[in-house]
């Protein structure tokens, strides 16, 4: 089943003409604090409680589902459309697309998107593994393709495990909305992309 796409802008003119809009939020709480839409609640994406979501949420109205760029969002779709949410719509572009069009958003506490984070530690593990493979055993240069064919992995499947340990970090939970449904997983299961 195809998701619905809107971008920020058909969103804030619903907004604006005083459509009552439920937007939830699906990036780690430590991303939500950063920088969020002013009337988005964070429900993390590794911790998307479907029946919780669904039980607050009246059927009928649709559902708007917001991450960094579309990517998990998308992902958090597809789950709430597999458990029964008959109008789930993605923000295109997420969060990074709504404050870039200037429309309201809370500005908290700095901090690395997950993204980032991949990235990050993708680039120190290949080095580490590069460095040992000349300095200590050439069998070390295992981790660098280990850590070459899980990005590769994560770009063909668009899932990423290393966004999915990351997302569980302690520095990535730090801050959880009070206005987040009960953290449970859904029974379709899925983890972070890398890229959204």
């Amino acid at each position: 089943m195809p998701i619905s796409v809107i971008s920020p802008k058909q969103l804030q003119d619903r907004i604006q003409t005083g459509e009552q809009v439920h937007l939830i939020d699906v990036r780690t709480p430590a991303e939500f604090r950063e920088v969020h839409a002013t009337i988005a609640s964070n429900t993390p994406l590794e911790s998307l409680d479907c029946g919780a979501v669904l039980a607050a949420h009246p059927t009928n109205a649709p559902l708007y589902v917001i991450c960094r760029s579309g990517s998990r969002g998308k992902q958090a779709c597809e789950k709430l459309a597999a458990a029964g949410c008959t109008n789930v719509v993605n923000v295109e572009g997420g969060t990074m697309a709504w404050d870039q069009a200037g429309y309201p958003v809370v500005r908290g506490k700095k901090a690395i998107s997950l993204e980032r984070q991949v990235r990050i530690c993708a680039g120190f593990m290949s080095l580490a593994g590069g460095v040992l493979a000349i300095v200590v055993h050439p069998w070390w240069a295992g981790l660098s393709a280990f850590v070459g064919a899980g990005l590769m992995f994560a770009g063909i499947t668009d899932t990423c495990g290393m966004a999915m340990i990351l997302a569980r970090m302690p520095w990535n939970q730090v801050g959880k909305s009070p206005t987040s449904p009960a953290v449970k997983n859904c029974s379709t299961g899925s983890s972070p992309s890398c890229c959204g």
